[in-house]
């Protein structure tokens, strides 16, 4: 294992899991809740943010006339809006990556007697979240088997799927950075196996 990221501060032990679009992160992170681990979903974050009531409703309307349905943001509508324009991404991410901090930062203070959180975020890396966490999880499957999985997706094309990963730091380079890669792409018994496996080495490096 890395050296630790956050060495000598208090709390649990802060695991970071990432990996691309249709690599398999949703199951782990099911799998990482059956065995009672606290987990901090951005994704589901991000669409309780939007969604009616929502924290982000008002400003993503401000700054994104017309995404606004329903006293909710219309995310198709958002999504045309921001899909391959980099600086209207850019304008959405500096509404919401403030938002999902807050989150995450509330959700950790709920468990700062747990001794073990996961941070659930896709863009951990392009983000430089990495940093918050004591060590990283990439959930990883071959390219063939991710491709599949993506295009099943409704409304997913192969041309939305390579613009999708243009914008994701790539595979190889997230399995390099992380601490432990965590495979989905040979059935879910070593999935289930890896992720034991990483989990009992951190418990280990911890209280050695």
């Amino acid at each position: 294992m890395k050296p630790r990221r956050r060495a000598g501060l208090p709390g649990p032990r802060i695991i970071g899991l990432t990996g691309s679009i249709g690599m398999g992160k949703s199951t782990a992170a099911v799998i990482l809740r059956s065995w009672r681990l606290p987990v901090h979903d951005s994704d589901a974050t991000v669409h309780r943010l939007l969604g009616k009531g929502g924290a982000a409703v008002a400003l993503v309307g401000k700054a994104f006339p017309g995404s606004i349905k329903d006293g909710a943001v219309d995310r198709r509508t958002l999504g045309a809006a921001v899909f391959g324009k980099p600086e209207e991404l850019r304008r959405l991410e500096a509404i919401l990556h403030p938002l999902v901090r807050d989150s995450e930062r509330r959700f950790l203070k709920r468990h700062i007697r747990s001794e073990a959180v996961v941070l659930d975020i896709p863009l951990l890396f392009e983000t430089k979240a990495e940093r918050r966490c004591d060590e990283v999880w990439v959930v990883s499957a071959p390219p063939a088997i991710q491709k599949q999985r993506v295009l099943r997706r409704p409304t997913m094309t192969p041309e939305k799927f390579q613009a999708i990963l243009r914008q994701q730091t790539p595979d190889e380079l997230k399995r390099r950075l992380g601490d432990r890669v965590i495979p989905t792409g040979l059935g879910k018994a070593v999935t289930i196996r890896a992720l034991a496996a990483a989990l009992r080495s951190g418990q280990n490096h911890r209280h050695a």
